[in-house]
């Protein structure tokens, strides 16, 4: 679920920081810059883990800051296709279960890989498992908001989400809002997986 990404970057550290030690100023920047962002086909930065290397600090004329290159490595969220998670169901639409890890929120499994059959419940606005107890009576399972959700993550999408150019600086804004960053995609149509209070109760 976590692992390292080796990264460079150029750091700016403005003047007002020249009293610090390089390396504590620059793992400040690092995290400010990163922490709690998606990094495109790399995840979801969590903190910085250690600095790898530093190169020669330059200040450039009319810019009164220090530029050093490093190298770096941060803690990422990229869990593994197949590995299986515990979540929170945060919601339910038409487009499947949104599941919450609490730090991430950008889980869905449509419908198509809930246990079968299932249903969407409007007046509820929850998925329902029709539970076949095996007597010929079916036993309804709702998905309820809240509840713990153990689930198989089987894709994953990264969406480029930076501005473009001036000329279509409104138009990308807008296409962005609609955009995910970094969208996983799970699955519970298997034994095992879903609600943990269903397995607990068979």
């Amino acid at each position: 679920m976590f692992l390292l990404a080796e990264m460079k970057n150029v750091t700016r550290i403005l003047p007002e920081q020249f009293h610090m030690k390089l390396n504590d100023a620059i793992a400040g920047e690092l995290n400010e810059k990163l922490a709690n962002k998606v990094v495109l086909n790399v995840g979801l930065c969590i903190a910085l883990y250690d600095i790898l290397s530093l190169q020669e600090s330059y200040i450039f004329p009319g810019d009164g800051a220090s530029h050093t290159r490093v190298k770096f490595r941060f803690i990422v969220f990229r869990p593994f296709i197949e590995e299986i998670l515990v979540g929170r169901i945060r919601s339910c639409s038409q487009e499947g279960v949104h599941v919450t890890l609490g730090f991430f929120e950008d889980i869905v499994i449509p419908p198509t890989a809930l246990q079968h059959p299932s249903r969407f419940d409007e007046n509820e606005q929850a998925w329902v498992w029709e539970y076949d107890t095996g007597d010929g009576n079916k036993h309804d399972l709702f998905m309820d908001a809240g509840e713990i959700i153990r689930f198989r993550v089987t894709a994953e999408t990264f969406n480029e989400t930076c501005p473009a150019g001036p000329s279509s600086m409104q138009e990308t804004q807008e296409s962005n809002e609609n955009k995910i960053p970094y969208l996983l995609t799970g699955s519970i149509n298997e034994p095992g997986l879903g609600l943990l209070s269903w397995w607990k109760n068979m």
